[in-house]
């Protein structure tokens, strides 16, 4: 088993795909727009649609899937960027330069949690970098530069 994709219900698909896009340069594969019984079975809602998007970056890999409600619109969860708030908490981008992405995000106004900052001990044998920004839904967005460390 692999991971295929994330989701994100976005409430305005073209902001998101600005910052996904256009501030990040993930590449889009795949658009369409969802309706039908198949997906009123499938989410449990009546009469839904739905705007999808699938977005990858530079070498491919797992996707992500933003989704934008057109039927029914639904809500956002209230103070949902705090690190211990239950549920899923963000999703993970490795990158190769991680000060000059920092940098970017800042210039372009995406709201960051912090600078760079380093974990202090191995990751999985690597040392780890990382900062956590927020993406125009409220998604936490962790940006990570791993380095292998010396055995």
């Amino acid at each position: 088993m692999q991971i295929n994709h994330a989701n994100i219900v976005t409430a305005n698909i073209e902001r998101s795909l600005a910052f996904y896009e256009g501030v990040l340069g993930l590449q889009r594969v795949f658009e369409q727009d969802l309706d039908g019984e198949w997906f009123d079975e499938l989410t449990n809602l009546s009469k839904a649609a739905a705007k999808c998007v699938f977005l990858v970056g530079e070498k491919g890999g797992t996707r992500l899937e933003l989704l934008q409600y057109t039927k029914p619109v639904g809500g956002m969860v209230p103070n949902n960027t705090l690190a211990n708030t239950q549920g899923l908490r963000h999703i993970a981008f490795e990158v190769k330069k991680l000060d000059d992405l920092f940098e970017k995000l800042v210039a372009a106004g995406v709201p960051v949690k912090s600078g760079p900052v380093e974990v202090p001990f191995p990751v999985v044998g690597t040392k780890k970098r990382l900062f956590y920004a927020v993406d125009p839904d409220g998604v936490v967005v962790e940006f990570a530069e791993y380095k292998r460390t010396k055995e």
